[in-house]
């Protein structure tokens, strides 16, 4: 059902014309539903997808039209390891292109989340969170 449709959007997604055809279709807004109902079982499967849409300028304006932050920064504070890296890497790219969310996600209190992440994360959520708390501290000073 679900997993089988996600796998299916993740595959179709990793193909950048399929990017906006995916974000037009109107996926923001289950994706982001997933990130929210942890009985769903589906909130690694949606931040993969999203972490792979966030890669195009469309997905990033979609994405960023939607409550994530606030969400990623939960999924950040409370998740799974793999949620962790997941949720870094799509608000690293997301913060990268609009400093808004920086500033939102600072009000958040993502930087102590995001500090432990940088230390105790998986290699990948590491990086991302480093990156992440570079653009704060840029943003800051």
């Amino acid at each position: 059902g679900k997993k089988d449709a996600a796998t299916a959007l993740f595959n179709l997604s990793i193909y950048q014309g399929n990017k906006v055809r995916a974000v037009r279709a109107g996926v923001m807004g289950p994706l982001i539903q997933f990130l929210t109902d942890p009985a769903a079982d589906m909130v690694d499967e949606a931040l993969a997808i999203l972490a792979i849409l966030a890669t195009h300028p469309e997905g990033r304006d979609a994405i960023g039209q939607t409550s994530a932050i606030p969400i990623l920064v939960n999924l950040i504070t409370t998740g799974s390891a793999r949620n962790k890296e997941h949720a870094a890497a799509v608000m690293l790219v997301l913060c990268s292109n609009d400093p808004t969310h920086i500033t939102t996600a600072l009000e958040l209190g993502a930087y102590h989340p995001l500090s432990e992440l940088a230390q105790t994360g998986t290699a990948r959520a590491r990086r991302k969170a480093s990156l992440l708390l570079d653009h704060m501290n840029k943003q800051a000073s």
